[in-house]
């Protein structure tokens, strides 16, 4: 069965709560994000092609080196989808992605509910599906994650500015500073290494701050600056350091597509919450 639409609107009020005694809008992004982003477009049936399907409620699946640390956000969400047992885990993980992303002062998302949950954990996808912050070749190694999903070169810039914000934790992905001048404070638990000097607001200043290159503080992995040295990836990356407004208006739409990826929706249409 999929989700009530009147339990998802009160759990969306539960998830603004959460973000403003947790400060957790990154570690839910990235929750959304990565149930989603195991979609394979080449893969026809549905659970086995992946996507937004509440797969990673599953230890098999939040044990992949990708979903480091994904365990503290599944443990945030477990009492809103106590107290809202007529939402699926899919549903909620994309919810509390779009609400994060609004509530740090990002986009509105044209988002839509009714995501179908996957039974068990057989029903996993494979590890390995989640781009990788290192590869040899940056530039390729996006390209071919995020075109296995259907997204194409502008969803993967636009994309990638949602790391304006965030953390990097060593002892969760390898990568960063333990901590800097901007994290040793927190809000919530200190340390790890952003990639901008405020890390809990939703802007372009992560193009910005890859662009000018000028503190070492900031964190710039080599996937991101890909964005600027791959020649069609420069023009939006450059654009979206030139463009608030533009990169919003895109990242709105790539964020709604990627939490669509692979979905199986009751309704088919879906349905979305009317504001």
């Amino acid at each position: 069965m999929a989700s009530d639409a009147a339990q998802v609107k009160a759990a969306r009020e539960d998830i603004r709560e959460l973000l403003r005694t947790t400060h957790s809008h990154p570690i839910l992004v990235r929750l959304g994000w990565h149930d989603a982003g195991t979609y394979d477009k080449n893969i026809e049936e549905w659970p086995q092609r992946g996507g937004a399907n509440g797969s990673l409620r599953f230890d098999v699946e939040l044990k992949h080196g990708a979903n480091a640390g994904l365990i503290n956000a599944l443990k945030l969400i477990q009492p809103i989808k106590d107290k809202y047992p007529s939402i699926t885990y899919a549903d909620l993980f994309q919810l509390a992605s779009a609400t994060a992303i609004e509530e740090a002062g990002g986009p509105k998302i044209p988002m839509k509910y009714g995501r179908v949950d996957v039974t068990g954990p057989e029903q996993c996808p494979p590890e390995g599906k989640l781009p990788d912050a290192g590869p040899s070749s940056p530039a390729d190694h996006l390209r071919e994650v995020f075109y296995r999903m259907g997204l194409n070169d502008k969803e993967i810039v636009a994309l990638s500015g949602a790391h304006t914000l965030g953390r990097s934790r060593p002892e969760r992905s390898g990568w960063g500073k333990p901590e800097t001048k901007y994290t040793k404070n927190g809000p919530g638990a200190p340390g790890g290494q952003s990639w901008t000097v405020e890390w809990l607001r939703f802007d372009n200043s992560y193009f910005k701050d890859i662009k000018e290159k000028r503190d070492q503080d900031l964190l710039v992995l080599p996937t991101d600056a890909a964005l600027f040295e791959d020649p069609k990836f420069k023009v939006y990356a450059e654009k979206y350091a030139e463009d608030q407004d533009a990169f919003f208006r895109d990242y709105a739409e790539a964020h709604a597509k990627l939490s669509e990826l692979g979905a199986k929706f009751q309704p088919p249409q879906g349905f979305s919450l009317d504001d």
